[in-house]
């Protein structure tokens, strides 16, 4: 009787492993299944797309830069004020310093001409009319102070 259970045991014991071998292959099987991939001509379309939609974007928003040609002396800023997206006319923005006598400031998303004045430390007016910019262009100007 003893001989017959041994028996019994290993014949379910080897159903098991057989069990267990055939899960463990079907799931290696499964998880060796390469992904499928988009053709690369089909990517590279994609791509461009999108590259060639940002290059639009962009070139639809042209920035508006405004320089001030001016020596403030040592320690002192130059600000912006005016009606452009950006500015007000209550609060200052201040210019970037980009050599000795000159300063600029570059305004994105500007749709129309706007009128401006420049400060010195967001104090002191520039004298004359209000300046004049245009979208999308460079305006220089030379401001006195009284």
């Amino acid at each position: 009787m003893k001989k017959a259970t041994k028996k019994t045991a290993k014949k379910a014991a080897k159903k098991v492993a057989k069990k267990v071998a055939k899960k463990t292959v079907a799931k290696k099987a499964v998880k060796k299944a390469p992904a499928k991939k988009a053709p690369a001509k089909k990517m590279a379309k994609k791509v461009a797309k999108k590259s060639a939609a940002k290059k639009a974007v962009a070139s639809k928003r042209s920035k508006t830069v405004v320089e001030a040609i001016i020596d403030v002396g040592f320690g002192n800023l130059l600000y912006i004020r005016g009606d452009a997206p950006g500015l007000s006319w209550e609060t200052g923005v201040p210019m970037d310093c980009t050599g000795a006598e000159s300063w600029s400031i570059s305004m994105s998303d500007v749709n129309s001409s706007f009128e401006y004045k420049v400060l010195i430390n967001d104090i002191h007016w520039e004298s004359g009319s209000n300046n004049i910019a245009a979208p999308g262009s460079t305006t220089s100007t030379s401001p006195s102070f009284e």
